[in-house]
């Protein structure tokens, strides 16, 4: 009996780590991708095709009994969720990860549960209580994660110049021409590095807007299989719209 009780409380923890070995399956399948040249745009929607055919008939034969009745008001959500996560989320994620690295975007996105918390707080879905130790646990968290995203974004890696690295030959109008377009390319590079980081940023706001929304929806819509297919068909129409745009 306890050993079954462990088990049963012990299940929404083991499926957040799988939840997370499958992000990072698809890290690697997603920048593949975009290496290989698929414009990410292209990308999203057939993710979101696919994620549609493996999980619609999931959410059709188990849920058949327990889908409530679709209201315009839930149907308003899950556009919502269809339009924070497929579409804003992983378009934002993509093109930040181009600009930057995709090891950059990996780590850069664990500020997402400090922003969710922040979110949550500002809509009064969580209750901050200084004395509490699970609150005090919570602040630490949202600062300790904040302060290591501040500091990949301030510091991502300089290029270092060595100085056999460059040609000593070639006379003072070779080394100038070489400095100056040295310094555009860095300037282009910290351009593109900043742009990519905002993007990242953006993603994170939108993956949390998306968690905050998405469990107000599950209690008026209690069926989480079917509410993952429609999201995800949801998705896919607006994100093919969005790439032919």
């Amino acid at each position: 009996m306890g050993v079954g009780r462990a088990l049963s409380d012990a299940k929404p923890y083991v499926a957040m780590v799988l939840l997370q070995v499958g992000f990072a399956g698809m890290y690697i399948v997603s920048v593949a991708s975009l290496k290989r040249g698929m414009n990410h745009f292209v990308l999203v929607v057939y993710r979101n095709l696919v994620a549609t055919v493996l999980m619609a008939p999931f959410a059709l034969l188990l849920e058949r009994g327990v889908r409530p009745k679709m209201t315009v008001r839930i149907f308003l959500k899950i556009m919502g969720l269809a339009i924070l996560e497929p579409v804003l989320d992983q378009n934002l994620y993509y093109m930040g990860a181009k600009l930057t690295s995709a090891g950059f975007a990996s780590a850069l996105v664990n500020i997402l549960p400090a922003v969710t918390f922040l979110l949550a707080v500002l809509l009064r879905m969580e209750k901050v209580r200084l004395r509490s130790l699970h609150s005090q646990a919570k602040i630490a968290g949202t600062v300790f994660t904040v302060a290591g995203a501040v500091l990949m974004i301030m510091y991502h890696g300089p290029v270092v110049q060595f100085p056999w690295s460059s040609s000593a030959s070639g006379g003072a109008g070779h080394h100038v021409d070489g400095a100056a377009a040295a310094a555009a390319a860095t300037a282009s590079s910290a351009s593109s590095w900043l742009n990519g980081t905002v993007m990242l940023v953006g993603s994170c706001v939108c993956w949390s807007g998306f968690f905050i929304l998405q469990n107000n929806t599950l209690q008026s819509y209690p069926a989480e299989l079917s509410l993952t297919a429609l999201i995800c068909v949801l998705g896919s129409a607006m994100s093919g719209a969005v790439a032919l745009i």
